[in-house]
């Protein structure tokens, strides 16, 4: 069964003439009519009764045309949904570690949603660690990612689109709330809350300890700010955390490193070489590059 067939069955079935149906086809009657006829003997039923020039259809026809009308309507969503996708629609995954869900990750597809080309774009947003949206990624789930670049991964494109600097946050009334320059040596002071190890700042954040010879004394890990700066507020410790906009609040004070000791996060945006891409993805990444530092 051919979807020609289909067609040409369908045709003949609303207008109940096969003349009239191959002229709306633009073929010849004895083609609709041999084509009909195949459709019957690879069904093994009957589908018209023949009338004179006229047809009608039989019970096994009235049920076939039923299935033929919901088939067709289904390819004529299919064919506008890719038009759409291919115009000002589409759908874009994206996973992005925490520290950008505040304001970059709204801000961004946001700005890209006014322009007129991406108006009918639509997206699935997911926060996870760079590890974890790596392995979607590469398993297809999301289209672009961002977080820390990995080694090892001749299959991805890294592209580093923004610089988060590293700052120093303690809780109301610690012994660091009046110094004016905070250095390194201050993690070997005092308790310490860290990212989780396997993430791309907790690994970022340790590195920076063993380049300046610090031994932390961690209390706990945690997967973001919030919940990084929730714990320092209720003085568990002090933390070595990207500045972003979570950790503004009442109970928390912001400590600069000193120029020596400053440090800061390179964040990219990265997505699968060589695979296939929707316009939509196409126009977002061309969006993010212009809109980036790179």
């Amino acid at each position: 069964m051919t979807l020609n067939q289909i067609m040409y069955f369908y045709e003949a079935a609303r207008l109940q003439h096969f003349n009239q149906a191959a002229e709306k086809l633009h073929i010849s009657e004895p083609s609709l009519s041999r084509s009909i006829n195949s459709l019957e003997q690879e069904l093994g039923v009957v589908l018209f009764e023949r009338t004179g020039r006229n047809v009608v259809l039989t019970k096994t026809g009235d049920i076939f045309f039923e299935h033929a009308d919901r088939i067709l309507n289904e390819i004529n969503v299919a064919d506008r949904k890719m038009h759409q996708l291919a115009g000002t629609g589409g759908h874009i995954d994206l996973a992005y570690v925490a520290p950008l869900a505040g304001s970059f990750i709204p801000n961004i597809c946001r700005a890209f949603l006014l322009e007129e080309c991406n108006k009918d774009v639509t997206f699935n947003f997911h926060q996870e660690i760079t590890s974890k949206s790596l392995e979607g990624l590469k398993a297809g789930n999301y289209d672009i990612i961002f977080g820390s670049f990995v080694k090892d991964e001749p299959s991805i494109k890294f592209i580093p689109i923004m610089q988060q600097e590293l700052v120093v946050i303690v809780p109301k009334g610690h012994p660091l709330e009046d110094v004016e320059e905070v250095t390194a040596d201050v993690f070997a002071k005092y308790p310490v809350l860290g990212y989780t190890r396997k993430s791309g700042l907790g690994r970022a954040t340790r590195d920076f300890f063993l380049q300046n010879n610090i031994e932390p004394n961690y209390i706990c890990e945690s997967p973001d700010e919030n919940g990084i700066a929730a714990l320092v507020a209720a003085d568990f410790g002090i933390a070595l955390v990207a500045d972003v906009d979570s950790i503004y609040r009442k109970d928390v004070i912001i400590k600069k490193l000193s120029a020596e000791h400053s440090v800061s996060h390179t964040v990219y945006m990265a997505y699968m070489k060589g695979r296939y891409q929707m316009p939509a993805v196409k126009r977002m990444i061309d969006f993010i590059l212009v809109h980036s530092m790179h």
